[in-house]
């Protein structure tokens, strides 16, 4: 394992960490852009409906994965700036 690889693991936590918090803020704001309640449904509210539980969710899932990438993608690439080497 080369240096670049050991230096990147606390970055690469630190970095999911944000990016995880990032997605949420950045789906509680596209949620109510899309004229829904300020909070999104929990799958065990009783009183929302299975599409709309299941579409938040969707929804969620994919602001997550794609907040992710990006914050991964955009570390790697920051560590070859610095390094030269391509972290993973």
């Amino acid at each position: 394992m080369n240096t670049a690889k050991i230096a990147y693991r606390p970055v690469g936590l630190a970095l999911g960490a944000a990016s995880g918090l990032a997605a949420g803020m950045v789906f509680k704001q596209a949620w109510k852009l899309m004229g829904h309640q300020d909070d999104a449904p929990d799958a065990m509210d009783e009183s929302r409906s299975w599409r709309e539980i299941l579409i938040a969710a969707a929804i969620q899932g994919a602001v997550f994965a794609a907040v992710k990438a990006a914050v991964d993608r955009a570390g790697a690439t920051g560590v070859r700036r610095l390094t030269g080497t391509w972290p993973a």
